[in-house]
């Protein structure tokens, strides 16, 4: 995925950063020792065979140049700390942290360094699979994300903060930042933007039910799941984490609008019955501030193609219809 927010390097940049990485000795050699890896929507990485054939992913946030949406700023930093979160707390797959730099020195932005996981991503072959074994590894994720969540946070929110004591406060901070992210940049979100936030205000009461944070990924989607012989073996991508409801996962979104596809399998996985009334409506919240953000990122990435855009704003007014909100 095209983006103005990957910080591509030249080959001189990328050997120095991993001759810092790993020494002298193991500088990649000859040619074809570097090729970019496309499927994230974000950072760049980068695929490099080392000198002794070991294989390694480089993965550098976007340059500081770049403006990106406020939840999204220091994601690096976020994505290391919930790293060493899941290695020491739970027995998730993740991938191990080999350096990390981010003395801005070799380049402008921060960078580190993972094992290269030789799996297939979901996302890619999900539909080449058979139902059985697609809705296997569905549950299996089900039960990954349980795990995750089972870590207590000290607050709602961000993870580095600011904190809240309630999760309605964190919820709604988050999707104010999001509408203002977009009104500053002047996005056609379909919708008047204080009609939004009345819709969220008259709901948010269903917020209260939630009375402690934990450890959510958000953006646990297939193509953060990495799988070999009918088993995850890898979850990448932990930047957009923080602690709050783990019914915002994007596993339950399903619930709520079909177009997010079947969540029956995840949620046996986690070991979620049907959901309550209220938390029908926090889900209903949810999806509203994930489609926001879809479409008002579709502007800050500079996207090209508004294939996401028109997707994201279609599916925004079924989110709105669903909290009694419709066009006249």
């Amino acid at each position: 995925m095209e983006s103005i927010t990957k910080n591509r390097q030249p080959p001189e940049v990328l050997r120095a950063m991993t001759e810092r990485a790993y020494g002298a000795g193991r500088i990649p050699a000859g040619d074809g020792w570097v090729s970019e890896l496309g499927h994230g929507w974000f950072n760049v990485a980068y695929r490099i065979r080392l000198r002794d054939g070991a294989e390694v992913v480089l993965k550098i946030a976007p340059p500081p140049a770049v403006e990106v949406m406020t939840y999204e700023r220091g994601a690096m930093s976020v994505e290391l700390a919930v790293l060493d979160l899941l290695r020491t707390r739970t027995t998730v797959p993740v991938p191990a942290v080999d350096f990390a730099d981010r003395s801005r020195e070799l380049c402008d932005a921060d960078y580190f360094f993972m094992p290269y996981i030789d799996a297939d991503n979901l996302a890619v072959i999900a539909e080449t699979l058979p139902t059985a074994e697609r809705a296997a590894l569905m549950e299996q994720l089900g039960a990954a994300n349980r795990e995750i969540n089972s870590i207590r946070g000290p607050h709602f929110g961000p993870l580095a903060g600011p904190g809240h004591a309630g999760w309605r406060q964190a919820f709604t901070a988050m999707t104010e930042d999001v509408l203002a992210d977009g009104e500053r940049r002047g996005v056609d979100i379909g919708w008047d933007y204080h009609t939004v936030r009345a819709a969220v205000a008259e709901h948010a009461g269903s917020l209260d039910e939630v009375t402690e944070p934990r450890l959510v990924e958000w953006d646990l989607w297939n193509g953060n799941v990495m799988v070999r012989d009918g088993r995850i073996v890898c979850i990448i991508d932990h930047e957009r984490a923080f602690y709050g409801d783990p019914l915002i996962e994007a596993g339950f979104a399903g619930t709520q609008l079909a177009a997010f596809g079947d969540p029956a399998p995840f949620m046996r996985g986690y070991g979620h019955g049907r959901l309550t009334g209220t938390e029908q409506t926090r889900r209903r919240l949810y999806c509203l501030h994930l489609l926001l953000i879809m479409v008002i990122e579709t502007v800050y990435r500079g996207h090209t193609d508004t294939g996401q855009y028109d997707w994201a704003r279609s599916r925004l007014d079924e989110a709105m219809a669903l909290l009694g909100r419709t066009r006249r």
